[in-house]
């Protein structure tokens, strides 16, 4: 009868076979994506061409230093208000249609051109011309236009305001 196995040997490779199979791995990936690998090492040579390699290295190393500069001007009292005013602004555009911020630009750049048209002219409007501008409707339909903005603005003035 036959001997029972009471020993069972795993091969464990040495560090000679970890790195043949490690070369191998490396070898296989270049031959997949050798256009890729071109394409990385002509990017790397144009980066050093240019100098920008040897800023992005040295950027790289210098990280902790630049990382303590930034936190310092990023903490400045002056820095996160501007930056509390950009979150604000970003929120409150957010919440604005696209559609009508569109249409308000348009009529605000017709508005300026149609201004710049008599920036010179030194003619007096009398009591008169007022009124009759008045009746315009393109006139009357900015005036409610600027009425309904107030409004607006003042509801919104009167909320607390969460930062």
């Amino acid at each position: 009868m036959a001997q029972p196995i009471t020993l069972i040997r795993k091969h464990l490779p040495d560090e000679q076979e970890l790195q043949q199979e490690s070369l191998e791995q490396v070898i296989s990936d270049i031959a997949e994506h050798g256009k890729a690998m071109q394409e990385t090492i002509h990017l790397l040579h144009e980066l050093h061409k240019s100098g920008l390699l040897e800023a992005a290295t040295a950027l790289l190393e210098a990280k902790e230093t630049i990382a303590k500069i930034a936190v310092g001007q990023l903490s400045k009292p002056n820095v996160t208000n501007i930056l509390n005013h950009l979150l604000g602004a970003a929120d409150g555009l957010g919440q604005i249609d696209p559609a009508t911020t569109k249409k308000v630009v348009q009529g605000l750049a017709r508005g300026l051109e149609r201004a710049g048209e008599h920036v010179d002219d030194d003619k007096k409007m009398g009591m008169f011309d007022f009124w009759k501008y008045l009746r315009d409707p393109d006139i009357n339909r900015a005036i409610a236009f600027g009425l309904h903005l107030l409004k607006g603005l003042g509801e919104g003035l009167e909320t607390k305001i969460r930062l």
